[in-house]
């Protein structure tokens, strides 16, 4: 099952903007109007209860409703253009879409006013909850999904708690550590500056203390490993989980698979200690593959899981996993993805909604040597779809990359595909490094053409993990 989206709620006031200044002006224009010298700094220091608790101790109580309603009526001309965004409000918003999470702004303030704060100050919410004050929060975060609900209040704790969400508070308003502690906060930032770094963490490790629950509930995998980054990391993950008695591994022999590619997979496995298959995988015999058409890794991940499959069996491996994660998952078009879940395998990382960047540093806290090391997809990935996969060309590219390799070794070279088009290949290279020297590029395409390219060319938009796709 795949982990929910996330979903974060954020108070208004004191949180995501400073209020107190136009607070303020609102409360003087009010005040002149009806005789009343109100304590504004005083009233101002501590934001967040409804209006009419504000003004209570200072009118009559027949006089407070009609007071609230002017002051409102009062508030879009004296307390927006006066009111700024709190230090690190944009960059927390980012953060949460980073993710590809949802943010929503449930405060008590007037639902209107509200809205204009947020507009004036393009901050960019996907629901706005007004008029709701400290466990009536609990409601809406409920309905709206929110895991995470961030304030500045005791009130807001109050609600985030009610909620069973993860009550996270800030220091800028007017309450203190001590009192947002003792109301129950499971996190105190100094800002909303400090929140993107928190959230990183916190995320990462709900995803890990997910995935290992879930690997755990499995109790046997076989993992579908290329060597790479994620499958390697599952591999790691799986071991930590069940032991290495209860885990194997699996690589596919075939042309698809660079000779470069085998030797560190099996080196790091072992030092897992874990047992590597290298069963041959006969892709290349299936007409849908050879073809070349824009569902090849269809026919590819087919082949790949059918022979893993009776091989997990016949080792009392309960699953084949892939190293699908939650980015592959929202990518667009992956018809591997789909050929691996109609043939019953399971996606751990995805399922736990691990990213890519979230692996990477996973991977570097667990002193994986793979942690930086580069995508690399299969052979067949190079080949532009509609020209025919054939072992020869596979060769080809392959022995092409080596050589490009060898010529931008001292270059700081990252990522390198030659992608073989047809009637020509496209070198693509790190950005950064681009545009090469001359004699540099002379001599990379030369090394190319030796490889069996008549032509070749160096793609001046530099690498693009599946740049392919972008010629269907």
């Amino acid at each position: 099952m795949q982990s929910a989206p996330l979903v974060v709620g954020f108070d208004l006031d004191m949180t995501l903007i400073d209020t107190v200044p136009g607070f303020a002006g609102v409360l003087r224009a009010l005040g002149a109007e009806l005789g009343v010298e109100f304590p504004v700094e005083q009233m101002t220091a501590k934001l967040g209860p409804p209006l009419d608790q504000v003004l209570e101790p200072y009118l009559e109580a027949d006089a407070i409703a009609a007071a609230g309603d002017r002051f409102r009526a009062l508030y879009p001309q004296h307390a927006i253009a006066d009111v700024p965004v709190l230090a690190g409000a944009h960059e927390a918003i980012e953060a949460v879409r980073r993710y590809g999470g949802r943010v929503v702004v449930v405060t008590g303030k007037y639902p209107a006013n509200a809205q204009l704060h947020l507009d004036h100050l393009a901050l960019d919410v996907d629901h706005l909850e007004g008029w709701v004050w400290g466990v009536g929060k609990a409601d809406v975060l409920r309905r709206e999904g929110a895991t995470i609900y961030v304030g500045d209040h005791v009130h807001d704790v109050e609600g985030a708690l009610a909620a069973g969400a993860l009550s996270v508070s800030v220091l800028t308003g007017g309450c203190t550590r001590e009192e947002l502690v003792a109301a129950g906060t499971h996190v105190v930032l100094d800002g909303l500056g400090d929140f993107p770094s928190w959230l990183d963490g916190y995320l990462l490790q709900l995803r890990l203390d997910a995935l290992d629950a879930d690997l755990r509930e499995r109790g046997s995998v076989l993992v579908a490993y290329s060597g790479g980054a994620d499958s390697a990391f599952l591999l790691a993950a799986a071991v930590r989980a069940l032991g290495p008695e209860h885990v194997a591994a699996a690589t596919g022999y075939s042309h698809s698979l660079p000779q470069v590619e085998r030797d560190p997979a099996r080196e790091f496995a072992a030092s897992l200690g874990v047992d590597v298959l290298t069963p041959q995988t006969h892709e290349m015999e299936r007409e849908g593959y050879r073809a070349n058409g824009a569902d090849r890794c269809y026919f590819c991940k087919a082949e790949l899981i059918e022979v893993l499959a009776p091989l997990a069996a016949e080792r009392g491996l309960a699953h084949v996993a892939t190293g699908t994660n939650a980015d592959d998952a929202v990518a667009g078009f992956r018809p591997g993805i789909r050929a691996a879940a109609e043939r019953g395998a399971i996606a751990p990382l995805r399922d736990a909604g691990l990213t890519k960047a979230q692996i990477r540093e996973a991977s570097r806290r667990w002193g994986l040597p793979t942690w930086d090391k580069p995508a690399a997809a299969c052979l067949s990935s190079r080949v532009a779809y509609g020209v025919e996969v054939t072992p020869f060309r596979l060769g080809r590219v392959e022995r092409a990359e080596a050589a490009a390799r060898a010529t931008l070794g001292g270059a700081g070279l990252v990522d390198l595909r030659v992608r073989d088009l047809g009637d020509r290949a496209s070198v693509e290279v790190d950005a950064a490094l681009l545009p090469l020297a001359a004699d540099l590029e002379a001599r990379l395409l030369a090394g190319v053409r030796e490889a069996g390219f008549e032509v070749a060319v160096v793609d001046p938009r530099g690498f693009r993990s599946g740049s392919m796709n972008e010629r269907l």
